[in-house]
């Protein structure tokens, strides 16, 4: 008896495990190296500037500055471009973003002065503007809770991914194709990192399904059974973007992604200045080290997501790594000089750091039901991505001013054990979502 009841069961949850198995091949490895590029044509300022400062006469503030401003246009802008996304379609949403954004990271290239550098960053931001919570929405359509931050995880690895591919390739542009055609190294980085967008831009056109339901390579069978992981308790949907506008809640999720967000571009913006400070001068061996935190942190971000999934816990999972690579970034800032302890506790606090912003996502994901939550998402991004602009800016300045990117790394130190006291506060928990499926003590003593 026990047998035959069980049976139906089991081949039910092969068949659910099949099904995501399809679902996860057809659309989380395009997204991924989407979201790749985006990360590449945003941070390979890092590298270009090690050969573009001096030939364009920048100084660490200026350069602080244009990083930054990159996220100046891209805030005015994510919330528009993610409210219009489910009345336009993922289709075209994304063709829009990736081929705009790739035309104007290759037009890079064209930097002459100080207000051209401005210009692009800028409309850098603007065109890119949506993509990253847009494509958070978007899998909202397709995971339930039980699965989202593994799902989320895998998208958000292309981050240290491009990392990894950067380092080398921007490296390798800088030094073996300088002066080729008459252009600077640091011109052919933003040339070769910047059209495959526009390619990925076409392809997405034809690769994206809108929803479950448009998608022809799945049966009626199979739309309804994803459906059916997907369905939501009435009373905790925001209804509009007004309602999510008006949840302090969401506002404490935005502050304690604005801290992490500032270490984490810390580390993008800087980590090639912060490998030449300890006294690495040749460019493809600073290619070569700035790949080591970021394969430790794809690393990190799977493991911990899937650790996330499997407990069903979300706070500590983001909170704990937070503070731990606060206290790494720390003693990687007071060991600059000394290249292996500073790589050592520099790889530690990416890994974390990382880790933690990967499980954050699950949490708005776990907490915003509905159409309403594309916009919800769009505005903790878009307070979070400020600190894109303040983490650059600050450790420029302080630069300039010390001569040491001691001081700024500092700030960015504070900002992660803030961000961790943060989401260490429990969240109230969606009513029939998987934690109150969950013991109740095991719900107590840890689920958001």
């Amino acid at each position: 008896m026990s047998t035959t009841s069980t049976q139906p069961a089991a081949n039910h949850e092969a068949a659910l495990e099949s099904l995501y198995r399809r679902v996860n091949w057809r659309i989380l490895p395009f997204l991924l190296i989407c979201y790749l590029f985006a990360a590449l044509d945003r941070l390979n300022i890092g590298f270009a500037k090690l050969q573009m400062q001096s030939d364009l006469g920048l100084s660490d503030a200026v350069y602080g500055l244009g990083a930054g401003i990159f996220f100046l246009g891209y805030v005015l802008f994510e919330i528009p471009s993610n409210l219009l996304l489910p009345k336009l379609g993922v289709r075209r949403t994304m063709a829009r973003i990736l081929v705009l954004w790739g035309l104007t990271s290759a037009s890079m290239m064209f930097v002459r002065n100080v207000p051209t550098f401005y210009t692009l960053r800028f409309l850098l931001g603007v065109f890119e503007a949506g993509f990253a919570p847009g494509i958070i929405f978007y899998l909202t359509y397709w995971y339930g809770e039980a699965r989202m931050a593994r799902a989320i995880a895998i998208f958000l690895t292309a981050g240290p991914l491009s990392g990894v591919v950067g380092g080398p390739l921007s490296a390798w542009a800088m030094t073996t194709l300088h002066d080729a055609a008459g252009l600077a190294g640091w011109q052919w980085v933003f040339l070769i990192e910047g059209l495959p967008s526009v390619v990925l831009g076409i392809l997405a056109w034809f690769v994206l399904a809108d929803r479950p339901e448009t998608a022809r390579w799945l049966s009626s069978e199979e739309r309804a059974t994803l459906q059916t992981q997907l369905r939501a308790p009435a009373e905790k949907t925001h209804r509009s973007f007004a309602s999510v506008a008006r949840d302090p809640w969401i506002y404490l999720m935005a502050a304690a992604y604005f801290c992490v967000v500032c270490g984490i571009y810390a580390v993008n913006f800087w980590l090639p200045s912060i490998l030449r400070a300890d006294g690495v001068t040749d460019p493809m061996r600073i290619g070569f080290y700035s790949t080591i935190p970021f394969i430790a942190a794809v690393t990190g971000m799977v493991v911990v997501g899937r650790s996330s999934d499997r407990s069903g816990e979300r706070r500590w999972h983001s909170a704990l790594p937070s503070f731990a690579g606060g206290v790494s970034l720390a003693i990687a800032a007071t060991s600059a000089g000394h290249l292996v302890t500073s790589l050592l506790f520099m790889t530690i606090a990416t890994l974390m750091m990382f880790a933690s912003y990967t499980v954050f996502w699950a949490i708005p994901s776990d907490y915003l039901k509905g159409d309403a939550a594309a916009g919800g998402i769009a505005l903790i991004n878009t307070i979070g991505q400020l600190g894109g602009f303040l983490s650059p800016t600050i450790i420029g300045f302080a630069t300039t001013a010390t001569g040491s990117l001691r001081a700024g790394l500092y700030v960015m130190v504070a900002l992660l054990v803030i961000g961790a006291c943060l989401m260490a506060i429990r969240l109230p928990r969606p009513h029939g979502s998987m934690h109150e499926k969950s013991s109740e003590t095991f719900a107590a003593a840890n689920h958001p």
